[in-house]
Formats: C-alpha cells, sequence, structure tokens
C-alpha cells in the first residue's frame, strides 16, 4: 500500500513548523570579543554560504553577535576573516560538525581564537591556533 500524497504532504509540513520552532534545531548565540590587548582593534567580516554579517570593527574587549538556527542538515558553517594591525587570518566560526553549544562565546588572541562554551551539560575552553 502506496501512502498517499497527502500523507507525504503532512508529514513535511509537520518537519518544517517543527524545524521553525525549535523542536528539531536549537538556537545558538555567538559572540566574537576582542581579547587582542588594550588599544588594538579588530575587524572581522563573517559570512555563511547563505549570509553576509558584514565588517564590524571591534575595540578591546568589545564584542560582535550573532543569534541563528543551525539547519537540521548539520552543514551549518560561519566563516569569518579576522585582521589587526599588519596580522590578517580566516577561521571557521562555528560548524555543525565541530560545535555543539548553545552559547558560543569566542575570544580572538593574538595566538588563535579560543572557545568558552557554556550549556546546561558543559563549561570547557578550548583555543586553536592560526594556520
Amino acid at each position: 500500500m502506496n501512502p498517499s500524497p497527502i500523507n507525504w504532504l503532512l508529514s513535511l509540513m509537520l518537519l518544517f513548523v517543527a524545524s521553525e520552532a525549535g523542536i528539531l534545531v536549537h538556537k545558538v548565540d555567538l559572540l566574537i570579543y576582542n581579547d587582542l590587548q588594550n588599544g588594538t582593534f579588530l575587524t572581522i567580516h563573517c559570512k555563511s554560504k547563505q549570509d553576509d554579517l558584514g565588517v564590524q570593527l571591534l575595540a578591546y574587549r568589545d564584542y560582535f553577535e550573532v543569534k541563528f538556527r543551525p539547519n537540521m542538515f548539520g552543514t551549518t558553517l560561519f566563516y569569518c576573516s579576522m585582521q589587526w594591525d599588519a596580522t590578517r587570518h580566516w577561521f571557521d566560526i562555528y560548524t555543525s560538525e565541530r560545535d555543539t553549544c548553545t552559547y558560543c562565546s569566542w575570544n580572538v588572541r593574538p595566538n588563535g581564537p579560543c572557545l568558552m562554551e557554556s550549556d546546561k551539560s558543559k563549561n570547557s575552553t578550548t583555543c586553536y591556533h592560526w594556520n
């Protein structure tokens, strides 16, 4: 017995409503802090495949915040260029494969960015070095 097209349509609508309501995919609050050193400005430009978040200029300890829902396919990616003085780097600031946090706080430091994750289940810090 083949399922009717109405059943398929209802299933797809239920899946869409559940994902939009956040039942299937959690909301992410992503913050990027300038933790270079006092007096050093950080210029960041973050993008995803669908969104260009624009250029942001951050003074020491200022931050840029983005709120979003990762897609339900687990392929969400935000990447940023980061520049200060004569230094420039690119970094994948959020990837669904690596990041499971709902509150992701990044501190950009001279030797690389550090992720401070604080969720109900864990509090941790992971630092990365620039390539």
